[in-house]
């Protein structure tokens, strides 16, 4: 081993795999040589060592074998040692043992002036290696953890438990092997640890008998503490699954979700509850066969079981409480009643099941759970027709979708003009159309708020109330002090209302409390385990902040949920690539997504040039394949505004890619498209982005620049953590392609001082296109030797 004193020239995370000649001393001198010779061979024929560049891979011999560091990834290591011990199988001679630990490496001159490596990260895979035999890949449990968010991995993953090592040490272990690869058996040191571990508990189970003198009592207090739960989650926790439609016209499946949606409405209400959130539930079915396991992953002891039937006027509700870890019926009832009756049903079984968990009620749960949001049983179909279509618009983001809830919203008003929830339902919908499709003018977000005030007036204490209003004040005007006044009002109203508190997790990241943010996140993951939006979302938040090991880790904990979710595949993509700076690492990651996934989505915010281009084709532009980012921008979702979107891309994408004389139809169109938009918006921050690029392809450098000033004007970082930063970076690339070279080296100092690391990190500079025409400059070289700090999330 190299030794661990000298001039550190370089400290960071390394994945290292340690690789160990089993009886190597025993030896002659000659067969030493010849063996260790093969032995490297077979490492450097490996496909993991052969494609990882230079810079990416470390190699130390060790005397009785070596050490491979990789900068990447633990799957770097993992693969590498399957691969080898495959080759090394028509080769018994070859014993070899292998250990695999992720941790802190650097680079040290040693006595001799030459570059070495050495570290605990080093040390610590060499012991867990050092408790294999002959044929094993042992894993410490970090590094397993990391791989077992990819599912691929998960079969091959076995824990062993704790092995005590050097100095006393004691570590978790996890054994690596595949059908044919690797080493089954318990290792030889934990096999001697199980049988110690044995005889202590006989003996101790031994005292016991005698000291109490009576053994069936003892057996009986064994039994009692054996039956607990595994997992300790709370008596009165609850999951209410999806309600089966029995109903001869499928189409009452509105009906049957909408009826289950009003009782766990209800029941998030009681702050004495751990109610868990439709989105997760709503990814079971309506009876699973595994109880157990559907319990355990949502993290509650009870579960709600329904199913509904409507016919000609009438209405049969049959439902049944479990408690899922005995899998024991506590409580089951039908309900036959007229359809006009369903509310007083929803009712009834919300204070069945408050009563079997034994839930504290205060006088206002009570009136809440006994309260009608109408009289009019056809405006609560309606109603319910309107939510059904919102959750179709969620989930599709076809404007169509979020049109016709709409529409059933404003029959049900009609109907029922006192009808608040559905009153307050169609100011949010009119705040999500406004967010994701088509900027509504101030007179009609007024209109908006009206319409959320005229539900609060109605029902001061309707929670959805206070989200529609919150949603106006933040979506609308980024007024973030009363839009988090009105979300902290409905989580005291609906304590589980995980949506109210997702909104309070965004506000405090726009305002850079970043700590608080991702607690409150946290926290929303408890009662939505399933909803792969939140992990996205707080891996995001780590790429912000530069944390790319938890950005990544995040992301792929998304993913396990969802293999579709751009955002999850978005923080993966991006932990890598601006982690890093390695494009052929990024682009092997974009290929393991799912075919179709990387459709193009603009969230119509974002200041750079990637938000511009859209994240996905970027990742083309930055590997320098610009008819790929050409081709991929022409693959929309249907998006009103995507020809606007269209021709800006290309128009950025066509600059960027040296050629915008050729293209300047296609340039002249986009701006005239963006130019009505910001008729419309004049201070649109996307939209002044978009037109900055128009200009600068153009040529219209002055223009360009006034207009970068402009939108970092309307969001400056002081009052946006999240889209301020952002648009600063945007700024300094409109001074970098306008010949400001002093000005955006200035620019981006500042930027990489602040939460920007989706667009703005030092390895990102080192290869985006954008930065080109500044890249020889002594002062945009002289950054790229510094490093960006902004300390853990406050």
């Amino acid at each position: 081993m190299a030794p661990e004193s000298g001039s550190n020239l370089r400290l960071e995370i390394g994945h290292v795999l340690f690789i160990d000649l089993v009886g190597y001393s025993k030896l002659l001198i000659e067969q030493q040589k010849e063996r260790l010779h093969r032995l490297t061979e077979a490492v450097l024929a490996t496909s993991q060592v052969r494609e990882s560049p230079n810079e990416q891979l470390v190699r130390l011999p060790t005397g009785d074998g070596m050490a491979l560091v990789f900068r990447n990834s633990s799957e770097e290591p993992a693969r590498c040692a399957l691969e080898l011990a495959e080759a090394l199988k028509p080769h018994p001679e070859m014993a070899v043992r292998m250990g695999i630990h992720s941790g802190p490496v650097s680079e040290v001159i040693d006595v001799s002036g030459r570059t070495n490596i050495a570290g605990a990260g080093i040390n610590m895979a060499q012991r867990v290696m050092d408790c294999g035999d002959v044929g094993h890949i042992l894993l410490s449990k970090h590094v397993a953890e990391d791989l077992e968010q990819y599912g691929h991995w998960q079969p091959q993953l076995h824990e062993l438990g704790d092995c005590e090592v050097k100095h006393g040490v004691g570590i978790s272990l996890v054994n690596l092997y595949a059908e044919g690869v690797g080493n089954p058996r318990l290792p030889k040191k934990l096999q001697a640890l199980k049988k110690r571990s044995a005889r202590r508990r006989w003996l101790g189970l031994a005292a016991g008998v005698i000291v109490l003198a009576a053994p069936l009592a003892g057996v009986a207090l064994f039994s009692r503490h054996g039956a607990r739960p595994a997992l300790a989650v709370p008596e009165k926790s609850i999951a209410v699954l999806p309600f089966e439609n029995l109903s001869d016209d499928k189409s009452n499946a509105y009906f049957a979700e909408g009826i289950q949606d009003e009782i766990l409405t209800k029941l998030s209400g009681i702050a004495d509850l751990k109610v868990i959130s439709r989105t997760s539930t709503e990814k079971y079915k309506s009876k699973p066969e595994d109880l157990k396991t559907v319990a355990q992953q949502l993290g509650v002891a009870t579960v709600l079981e329904g199913t509904v039937q409507r016919a000609e006027g009438k209405v049969r509700v049959n439902v049944q409480l479990i408690d899922a870890r005995a899998d024991a019926n506590l409580w089951a009832r039908t309900y036959d009643r007229d359809i006009k009756d369903v509310f007083a049903v929803e009712s009834e079984v919300s204070q069945e099941i408050a009563d079997a968990l034994k839930a504290r009620l205060s006088p206002n749960d009570t009136n809440k759970l006994a309260a009608a949001p109408t009289h009019d049983p056809e405006a609560y179909d309606l109603f319910l027709k309107g939510q059904y279509e919102e959750r179709q618009a969620s989930s599709t983001h076809k404007l169509a979708a979020y049109d016709q809830a709409a529409s059933w919203y404003r029959q049900a008003i009609t109907r029922d003009p006192q009808f608040a929830l559905a009153i307050a339902s169609l100011a949010e919908n009119e705040m999500w159309r406004h967010w994701y499709f088509q900027r509504l003018s101030d007179a009609d977000l007024a209109k908006v708020k009206g319409t959320a005030e005229q539900a609060l007036a109605l029902a001061p204490d309707l929670a959805e109330g206070h989200i529609a209003l919150g949603l106006y004040y933040y979506l609308g005007h980024w007024q973030y002090e009363q839009a988090l006044g009105e979300f902290q009002r409905a989580i005291e109203l609906q304590p589980n209302n995980v949506r109210a508190l997702n909104y309070v997790s965004h506000v405090h990241r726009r305002q850079g409390q970043w700590k608080l943010h991702l607690s409150e996140l946290a926290r929303c993951e408890q009662l939505d385990p399933r909803d792969a939006a939140l992990p996205a979302a707080i891996g995001a938040s780590y790429c912000r902040l530069r944390m790319w090991k938890e950005a990544k880790q995040a992301g792929l904990r998304s993913l396990a949920l969802d293999p579709h979710n751009m955002p999850g595949m978005l923080d993966v993509l991006l932990s890598g690539l601006n982690g890093t700076g390695n494009i052929e690492q990024a682009m092997r990651v974009l290929a393991t997504f799912p075919p179709g996934s990387l459709t193009v989505v603009s969230y119509k915010f974002g200041g750079d040039i990637s938000s511009v281009v859209g994240d996905w084709p970027y990742a083309y532009v930055i590997q320098r394949d610009f008819a790929a980012a050409l081709q991929t921008r022409n693959q929309e979702n249907g998006d009103p505004t995507a020809e606007r979107d269209r021709f800006s891309a290309r128009a950025a994408i066509h600059l960027l890619a040296g050629d915008a004389a050729a293209a300047r139809d296609e340039i002249e169109r986009a701006r005239a498209l963006v130019e009505t938009r910001l008729r419309e918006q004049p201070n649109e921050g996307y939209a002044l982005v978009q037109l900055s690029w128009i200009e600068v392809a153009l040529q219209d450098n002055s223009g360009a620049l006034t207009l970068a000033q402009q939108a970092i004007n309307s969001m400056p970082p002081q009052k946006d953590a999240v889209e301020g930063p952002e648009l600063l970076a945007g700024l300094a690339e409109i001074q970098a392609r306008t010949g400001r070279t002093a000005e955006a080296v200035k620019t981006l100092r500042q930027v990489l001082l602040l939460p920007a690391g989706m667009v703005a990190s030092i390895a990102r500079l080192k290869i985006d296109p954008v930065w080109d025409s500044i890249r020889n400059d002594p002062g945009f070289q002289q950054l790229l030797k510094g490093t960006q700090l902004i300390g853990p999330p406050k």
